[in-house]
Order: C-alpha cells, then structure tokens, then sequence
C-alpha cells in the first residue's frame, strides 16, 4: 500500500484481504496506525501465498528491500500504481 504521492510504502501480511483493506480506509487519518498517520490506503500490489510461514518470509525479504526494488516490483505488475482496492472488493 502507499499514499496519494507515493511517498510512503506499508508492507503487510493478512489471512482476509478485504477486511483489511476496509480497516485500512476507516484508518485513514488516524494517527495511531502507520497507514492512518502516512495515508497509505491505495492498494498497489499483492501476493497470495497458501502458506502463512511463507507470506511471512516474504514480507520480511521486501521490507529488506531498497526502495527503487519495491518499486520496480510494482511496476511489474501495475506500471500506473493504480489503485487495486475495486478489482479486490468487488
């Protein structure tokens, strides 16, 4: 997830995505949560994983990450940074 100017990244793992992304947007603005404080509510990209030990490793290996590849990951997949929240929801 990231903020409007794509300034800020949050990297997370969560057994049910769509709870997630509803708490993330009731979050907004709320400055005792990373996302509430930055604004990250805009969904960028996401993996699925039918193993939590291994959702959970590869959250640790891309918050290990530089910036520019994290970036470069979500342009893979989503060169606009379009905001992937309807497709999920839906």
């Amino acid at each position: 997830m990231t903020n409007p100017k794509r300034t800020t990244l949050y990297i997370g793992v969560t057994n049910d995505l769509q709870r997630r992304l509803e708490e993330r947007a009731d979050n907004e603005g709320q400055r005792q949560t990373f996302a509430g404080r930055y604004f990250c509510n805009h969904f960028v990209h996401w993996e699925e994983f039918g193993d939590i030990n291994q959702a959970i490793a590869r959250e640790k290996e891309l918050k290990g990450w530089r910036r520019q590849k994290k970036d470069a990951l979500i342009a893979s997949t989503n060169p606009d940074w379009r905001d992937l929240t309807n497709e999920i929801m839906a």
